[in-house]
């Protein structure tokens, strides 16, 4: 008879035990599917269409904006129209130059040019970066000089690549490389300084030898700076592309958007000049958008930061 009252008891405690487990498992599958509904809400059909819909139009948007504000400055008569022709003249110049073939050389001779010195510049800067992060005395004796070569303009480079290489390619590759190197190696050492120090570690601890620290610890954790540093110096190449053409024309240099440029102002053709500085900046964009806008979203997602950006 003793026995019934801790039979009950123990009997008890069990089903408290078992309904508090339950109500534990409850409380986690709620939690769990919240979570999943607030990552799953912004994908949501509706709202992913509008904002495909609105990135696709906000800058064409713009752009008619900016035709619209040219055209009404064009009929208000305050500059000839050769010294400020209108977007239809300008349409009529690219037409033309389109015809020529003018326009299909000089694109494809600048992107050829910019494309490859880039790379060049990517092989070059990368394993100086990496060098100049991690050993002290080198990051002592070269950073300074590093962070003076990007903030000098690459056009002053171009009278000493023309005594040195002459009117040759050579000349437009080295300016290329002077102003895309200096970016990339920054931004890839600050990548490596924004690596928590905890993830060395773990490397470490891991057995990982340097090499294999660099390359499977430092180098993904990164990117996000190493991007960064990339599009600057797509950006710094371009530049310096174009201040390479501009200046440097004859010999065997072929006819890039630069040479096109500086023929529109030597003939005194503002359609042209306009023509050309359009093309430019429509290159410039294309390579954002095609390259280096799809390269950081893609990183940004699977970081699981993409929500919180306005990408």
């Amino acid at each position: 008879m003793p026995s019934e009252p801790s039979t009950s008891t123990t009997s008890a405690s069990t089903t408290s035990s078992s309904t508090a487990s339950s109500s534990t498992a409850s409380d986690v599958r709620s939690l769990e599917s919240g979570l999943d509904a607030l990552q799953t809400a912004p994908a949501g059909g509706t709202r992913r269409g509008r904002r495909t819909l609105w990135t696709a139009l906000a800058p064409l948007l713009a752009l008619a904006l900016l035709v619209a504000g040219w055209q009404l400055f064009v009929l208000t008569g305050i500059k000839p129209t050769y010294i400020v022709p209108s977007p239809l003249d300008v349409l009529t110049a690219f037409g033309a130059a389109l015809e020529r073939g003018d326009v299909q050389k000089a694109v494809l001779t600048s992107l050829e040019r910019g494309v490859v010195g880039f790379g060049i510049s990517v092989l070059v800067a990368t394993p100086i970066g990496i060098l100049v992060a991690r050993v002290r005395w080198v990051r002592m004796a070269f950073g300074p000089l590093i962070t003076g070569l990007q903030v000098l303009p690459s056009v002053a480079w171009v009278p000493a690549a023309i005594l040195w290489f002459g009117l040759t390619d050579a000349t437009a590759y080295f300016v290329i490389l002077m102003g895309a190197i200096p970016s990339i190696i920054n931004g890839l050492v600050a990548g490596v300084d924004q690596v928590p120090p905890l993830y060395r570690r773990v490397g470490r601890v891991l057995g990982a030898n340097p090499l294999e620290q660099i390359r499977y610890v430092i180098l993904p954790a990164a990117l996000p700076g190493y991007v960064a540093g990339l599009k600057q110096g797509w950006a710094f190449s371009w530049r310096s592309l174009m201040a390479a053409e501009i200046i440097a024309v004859g010999g065997t240099i072929g006819f890039g958007l630069g040479s096109m440029l500086q023929q529109g102002r030597e003939i005194q053709d503002m359609s042209v000049v306009l023509v050309a500085i359009l093309l430019i900046l429509t290159v410039g964009i294309l390579v954002e958008l095609l390259f280096f806008a799809p390269l950081e979203r893609g990183l940004l997602r699977r970081r699981g930061l993409i929500a919180e950006t306005a990408r």
